[in-house]
This record gives structure tokens, C-alpha cells and sequence, in this order.
């Protein structure tokens, strides 16, 4: 069971925008006690109520009620881990849930893939150089600023056919946990 700590999350909003309890009260015609239970967590609210403390802070409700991780994740540039493997450098740049976004950087001729498939679906925007997508009967080639998608239970390649490095920024989703290279 999932349990959101909607009342912190108000008061915290509530204090980073200086507003007093006293000021919330006259706002959302709500009483001091009443407010004090919900930023307490004693009381749950209804969703008219949230609306309403979420119109008065000026945040949407939706917000009020995300899980803490599923907040806003940022990861610094000088943060990100990297794993190199078959000639391949694979930046891991952010992952949220099922949703991962993947760097990966081919010396000529390297491929990712090798035909192989998984649960999900992938988004790739070539940033540099020339690839070969492959899925299936399909084959195309990629050049700087193109993009492509696929369903990743089909087995898929990714080659640079270029004669300089290719790099692709691979957007990757999934209802489950990813095993091996995505």
C-alpha cells in the first residue's frame, strides 16, 4: 500500500512561498485546525479540498498527489555513470520508472544490438554519424538528426556504417526491470 505524505508536501509548498497558516485559512475558507491536520497527515482530504489548497499555493493538483520518486529526478552531467563494452561507451543520463534515456557512442563499424529484443519500446535520435537500423525485414539508414522508433520485442541492431564515430540518444520504455545493455 502506497502512502502519500500530501501533508508535508503542502506545508513545504506553503513555507517556500511564505505564506503564513493564518493567510491559507482566509484563502481557502479553511480552518486553522483543519489545516494543521492535514499538514500533519492526521486527516486526509478530500479531493475537492486538495483542488482547493492546490488553487490557493498555485500548483497543480496532480502534483499533490505524486509519490515522492516520482517527483522531478535530475542527474548532473558530471553525475552520470558510464559503461563501455564492445568498443561502445553507454551513458546512462536519466531513468524515471519504466522510461530510461541512454547515450551510446559507436567506433566505426561497432553495432549495439546484435539482433536481440526485449519488453518495451525504443525511441533513437542519431546525434552524429551514420547507422544502420535493423528490425526484422526492415533496414534503414540514419544520418545526424534523423530518428527512429521500434517495438524492442522484435530483435533489433543498431550499426554505424560511417567512417567516424556515430552517437545516439536512445530513449527506452518498459513495464519491467531492463536486463543487459538497456
Amino acid at each position: 500500500m502506497v502512502i502519500l505524505d500530501i501533508g508535508s508536501k503542502i506545508r513545504a509548498i506553503r513555507n517556500r512561498k511564505k505564506i503564513t497558516i493564518a493567510q491559507m485559512c482566509e484563502g481557502t475558507g479553511l480552518s486553522k485546525g483543519f489545516i494543521s491536520n492535514v499538514e500533519n497527515n492526521n486527516t486526509s482530504p478530500s479531493i475537492n479540498t486538495l483542488q482547493t489548497i492546490a488553487n490557493f499555493l498555485e500548483v497543480p493538483l496532480p502534483y499533490l498527489l505524486l509519490e515522492k520518486k516520482q517527483h522531478m529526478q535530475v542527474v548532473r552531467k558530471d553525475s552520470r555513470t558510464s559503461t563501455s563494452f564492445n568498443n561502445l561507451k553507454l551513458e546512462h543520463i536519466s531513468s524515471m520508472g519504466g522510461l530510461s534515456l541512454r547515450s551510446v557512442e559507436f567506433p566505426p563499424g561497432a553495432s549495439i544490438g546484435d539482433a536481440h529484443a526485449h519488453e518495451g519500446e525504443e525511441c533513437h535520435l542519431v546525434l552524429e554519424g551514420k547507422v544502420l537500423a535493423e528490425q526484422g525485414e526492415d533496414i534503414v539508414t540514419l544520418e545526424e538528426g534523423d530518428s527512429f522508433s521500434w517495438n524492442a520485442s522484435v530483435p533489433h541492431k543498431v550499426t554505424n556504417i560511417g567512417d567516424r564515430r556515430a552517437v545516439v540518444l536512445i530513449a527506452v520504455y518498459s513495464n519491467t526491470e531492463l536486463n543487459g545493455v538497456f
